[in-house]
């Protein structure tokens, strides 16, 4: 499965565009414009059928196919302005943006040249819930939670409700799979039209060939009416030649900040954008002493705080990035060579010994085993460069078959002849940092 990221704005016309196939007795009013200046945002809304730029509160954020916007503080709506959001307001929030380069929290870099503009749609977070779908396998896996926003990874196993459904089911048996596990705390008021949402969302999702389909929140109004207020969408490009007519004209932009990535960069976003994993790669100095494998975003930006922290030089840390969201073992494999043929290619000027920090936070459905046979298989091809360039492996790790993970590398390396020590849950996530950099000479 070829799986290639679309634009919020073009997923949100599909949801419109086949709403009353799939949707029959909600409402969603699609009102969603894409433009690249606030020039061209105001000519729209001198088009026919789009007054309602002129007249209705607003929210504008980019949409170049990265997520967190409101943590790198790049969603302008009414909580972000002296009052609502205005046409001239979010016209010229969409000028400031585009006349300077913006960097992400992630690392990541470029200039902004695309923003979505909508409505503001007032609700309250008792209004919100999360629902996305995935293929993992063989099989499509549906999440579902009573909690959306940006808080919903924090806590993920008790939050969401994970349902997983054979690709070849019949429409009945999805209707029974679904409703027989809906999450348990769904409010009475709201519980069959969330059920019967989260079967039509399927049914759409499997139908329209998605490979990743996620609202986050989605909004429950009154009267049926929903809000999709934030969407991430992937589709499987190999199915396109069937879906021509359902689809539409279909853009597959390339990721924000892609146009200045080195190779290894590039390559990492063209496999991140295959996949239904999250790989991403920023290197910040290739002849740093430091090195990361991450799993997981909000981890990553915990390891490259600690490692400023406590290295005293910002510079010692040569690269920013993470691998997470469950990827398979070649992708993690083909991650892991990208850092260690980056790594290998230099000393240490000084003589020191590298440091490699493999972390992560406590995994909610990542296979750690899995994850680490790719890590293990690209340990094999590079062991030679690694030791000959002196590298010191600090692993920290913990989540599904972790413990399985941590024997199969520290084997491996001792096998190898490489410098490791492994670490479990019960180590503090960053602990590894401060062992690394206490040793003698580092």
């Amino acid at each position: 499965m070829a799986q290639r990221a679309i634009r919020e704005y073009n997923g949100k016309t599909l949801f419109s565009k086949h709403w009353g196939k799939y949707f029959s007795g909600f409402h969603y009013s699609f009102k969603s414009v894409l433009v690249s200046s606030g020039e061209e945002l105001k000519q729209i809304s001198e088009t026919h059928g789009f007054e309602w730029l002129k007249r209705e509160p607003l929210v504008a954020k980019p949409d170049m196919l990265f997520g967190k916007r409101g943590k790198n503080n790049l969603v302008l709506f009414k909580d972000k302005a002296p009052g609502d959001v205005t046409l001239d307001v979010a016209a010229q929030w969409i000028d400031e943006k585009i006349s300077h380069p913006t960097t992400l929290l992630s690392g990541q870099h470029g200039t902004l040249s695309h923003f979505i503009v909508e409505p503001f749609t007032p609700h309250t977070e008792e209004q919100e819930y999360y629902i996305s779908a995935t293929t993992v396998g063989e099989d499509d896996v549906l999440y579902m939670s009573t909690e959306g926003g940006v808080e919903i990874e924090e806590g993920w196993d008790a939050k969401v409700t994970e349902v997983v459904l054979p690709i070849k089911l019949s429409d009945k048996d999805i209707e029974y799979i679904i409703r027989a596990n809906a999450p348990v705390d769904l409010p009475a008021n709201r519980k069959e039209s969330f059920i019967s949402f989260a079967i039509a969302f399927y049914k759409f999702y499997r139908d329209m060939n998605f490979a990743y389909l996620e609202i986050n929140p989605l909004v429950m109004l009154d009267n049926n009416e929903m809000g999709i207020l934030d969407l991430v969408s992937r589709l499987d490009d190999t199915a396109g030649y069937l879906m021509e007519n359902s689809w539409g004209e279909i853009e597959y932009p390339t990721a924000f900040g892609m146009e200045d990535q080195s190779p290894e960069e590039k390559a990492i976003a063209e496999a991140d954008a295959k996949s239904g994993a999250s790989l991403k790669l920023t290197i910040l100095n290739p002849m740093g002493r430091i090195w990361t494998m991450v799993a997981g975003g909000g981890a990553s930006v915990v390891y490259a705080d600690t490692i400023a922290d406590l290295s005293g030089n910002v510079t010692e840390l040569a690269n920013y990035g993470e691998y997470s969201g469950g990827p398979t073992t070649g992708e993690t494999k083909f991650y892991a060579d990208t850092i260690f043929d980056l790594m290998t290619r230099h000393k240490d000027t000084k003589g020191r010994d590298k440091i490699l920090i493999i972390g992560g936070a406590i995994a909610n459905f990542t296979d750690v085993a899995k994850t680490f046979t790719g890590i293990i298989q690209s340990l094999e091809e590079y062991a030679q460069k690694l030791k000959e360039v002196g590298v010191k492996i600090y692993v920290r790790r913990g989540g599904p078959n972790y413990k399985k993970g941590l024997k199969d590398i520290k084997e491996a390396a001792d096998r190898l002849g490489l410098y490791m020590e492994v670490y479990g849950p019960d180590t503090h996530v960053t602990d590894i940092v401060r062992m690394a950099l206490a040793e003698k000479g580092n």
